[in-house]
């Protein structure tokens, strides 16, 4: 695999971008306009600085990083010499079957679709194309940049070989794939999901405020960032579909989204993308205060 085009160039997609960029792959990032395409550049360009200041990459290697990534927003002609396509477009059904049904036509025979998606389901993608035997997920952490993980995730009909190249694939670019089956919030998310719906239900219940809670799993349970942050950091919303993804998925109540998430994304306080959810971020960003309920 020499050329890769990404599809979304939001926080995941330009990280996924920059990722193979990095490790010398020539990438094609394609959004629906420009001003998305500008500010994913800005993006790219600041976490490499920070690369470089932490001594992780040279002066030279962070240029060549940049010449190897184009910014379009021409997905036909993007896709057309691709060797491996990473739909990283939002978490919305409708939105990714519209992606695969045109890049099936486009791309070429030999071509992987893979998915950056967080619990949809990779079998109903590959449903959409005429190749689902090259369909898989490949569900990168945030940020993509740093996190080592990549969740293969095996649809019904992906082939052996497609599974195969995805494994080699992440590994040179120095990720861990790790593979789960195709069912719904595959692992990662089905056990994060319900943890952080837990916390937001004890906070809904007044059982502890937002800095207790996130103080008890960092201090009880060794976790580098309390759930109710890493939700903001997440997405309130992003939190909210995949639950509701799961919840329809195995039909349980444990999966239930909190009323209190349901409420705060309605009112658009969705975290730090919004700059308020549970902590409110408008005046230090890195030092956010947590919101009184």
């Amino acid at each position: 695999m020499k050329n890769i085009t990404v599809i979304g160039s939001g926080t995941m997609g330009s990280g996924i971008a920059h990722c193979f960029a990095q490790y010398g792959f020539t990438v094609s990032l394609v959004d629906l306009t420009q001003d998305a395409l500008d500010t994913a550049k800005i993006k790219i360009g600041t976490n490499l600085d920070r690369q470089v200041k932490k001594a992780l990459l040279t002066q030279e290697d962070r240029t060549a990083t940049l010449r190897r990534i184009s910014f379009s927003t021409e997905l036909q002609k993007a896709t057309a010499s691709s060797d491996l396509i990473v739909e990283a477009a939002s978490e919305n059904s409708a939105v990714k079957k519209k992606i695969f049904e045109q890049v099936d036509q486009w791309a070429p025979a030999h071509c992987i679709l893979a998915s950056n998606t967080s619990s949809l389901s990779i079998t109903t993608l590959a449903a959409y194309t005429q190749r689902s035997e090259n369909v898989i997920g490949m569900h990168f952490m945030n940020p993509v940049p740093v996190m080592r993980l990549v969740e293969i995730i095996k649809g019904h009909s992906t082939s052996t070989s497609t599974l195969s190249s995805i494994e080699a694939l992440t590994k040179k670019i120095e990720k861990v794939p790790l593979v789960a089956a195709d069912y719904p919030g595959f692992v990662a998310n089905r056990i994060l999901l319900p943890m952080i719906n837990e916390a937001i239900e004890a906070l809904f219940q007044g059982v502890a405020d937002v800095m207790t809670i996130d103080e008890m799993m960092k201090l009880g349970m060794g976790h580098p960032m309390g759930p109710l942050r890493l939700a903001d950091f997440i997405g309130l919303d992003v939190c909210l579909s995949i639950l509701e993804v799961l919840h329809q998925g195995f039909g349980k109540d444990k999966y239930a989204p909190c009323p209190l998430l349901k409420n705060m994304v309605a009112a658009g306080k969705l975290g730090v993308k919004s700059k308020s959810g549970f902590y409110d971020y408008h005046e230090d960003p890195r030092n956010p205060q947590p919101t009184i309920f």
